[in-house]
């Protein structure tokens, strides 16, 4: 899937992560399986740390289960 410059732009408007920064957590996300509850802790905790904003316990239990379920947004470009 191609993401245009312009959903780039406007990830790193609001997060302040740069492309090549998204492209290398997306080639890692590839190679690991989301539905393992670890690996999407992990990936949460490094983007929390990546755009400086702290993830409450609450909130990483509310991401994990919609990861986990299926009720994330099928459309990334929708998302931002």
């Amino acid at each position: 899937m191609a993401f245009s410059d312009g959903l780039f732009n406007r990830i790193e408007q609001r997060t302040k992560v740069d492309k090549n920064t998204i492209l290398q957590l997306a080639k890692e996300l590839q190679d690991n399986d989301l539905k393992n509850e670890h690996t999407l802790r992990n990936v949460i905790q490094k983007l929390s740390q990546m755009t400086g904003k702290p993830v409450s316990s609450e909130q990483e239990d509310k991401i994990v289960n919609a990861v986990i379920q299926d009720k994330v947004p099928k459309d990334v470009d929708k998302m931002f």
